[in-house]
């Protein structure tokens, strides 16, 4: 999520995926989404009640490539546009090992960064580091940072899931042995150099895309 202040005004933005298109939440319009408001294949919702089917039936179509949704109280049409679908909460990671490589899977297609369902009683640390050693055998982890959010929107047994993952820094040694746990459709685990990074990133999630990009921003 975007915060940034200009004198008193606090102006907040959060980007949620639906099919890799990007949903834009926010109580001010920028520059930029000034401009992609104007543009045909963008849905604007201008501070205006939502409906789940008005959404879904708006965002679907091939030819539409984003949505943004604009409301004076950011907190309200949050809570409003999250209140629209099945809520679920997951956690995962950034692995990095002695030889500042990065861990990552392969699943369905795409590359992606291990991470799985937060289960009854569990922290989101500890869920992001049982999904990392469940799904590609690597263990002992040092947690050291969370990274920040990320948020999609899919569809499941004709159900619309709102999912919020937290994503997590860990650091493990370098020569253990990765397993691919093949039941969630991982066919490769991967370490990848830092060099390298572009070869994962050009064949992934618009999500992932995003948490990468804030973790080599943080300071």
């Amino acid at each position: 999520m975007v915060i940034f202040t200009a004198q008193t005004l606090v102006f907040m933005q959060l980007i949620i995926y639906y099919n890799e298109k990007p949903i834009y939440l926010t109580n001010t319009l920028s520059e930029n989404l000034i401009i992609l408001s104007q543009q045909s294949d963008v849905v604007f919702f201008d501070n205006q009640k939502i409906s789940k089917l008005n959404f879904v039936n708006k965002i679907q179509p091939n030819n539409i490539a984003a949505a943004i949704i604009l409301g004076n109280n950011f907190t309200a049409i949050k809570k409003e546009f999250f209140g629209l679908f099945t809520n679920i909460a997951a956690a995962g990671g950034v692995v990095i090992n002695e030889q500042k490589e990065i861990l990552f899977i392969y699943r369905r297609g795409k590359w992606d960064l291990p991470k799985g369902k937060l289960e009854e009683g569990e922290n989101l640390e500890t869920c992001a580091a049982r999904e990392i050693e469940e799904e590609t055998g690597i263990s002992n982890l040092t947690p050291k940072r969370k990274i920040g959010e990320t948020y999609h929107i899919y569809e499941e047994n004709d159900e619309h899931i709102l999912k919020t993952s937290h994503w997590y820094y860990f650091t493990t040694a370098s020569h253990q042995k990765t397993t691919a746990q093949v039941e969630e459709d991982i066919t490769e685990v991967k370490w990848v150099k830092t060099q390298a990074i572009k070869e994962p990133m050009a064949n992934t999630y618009s999500s992932i895309k995003t948490i990468m990009t804030t973790f080599f921003d943080a300071p």
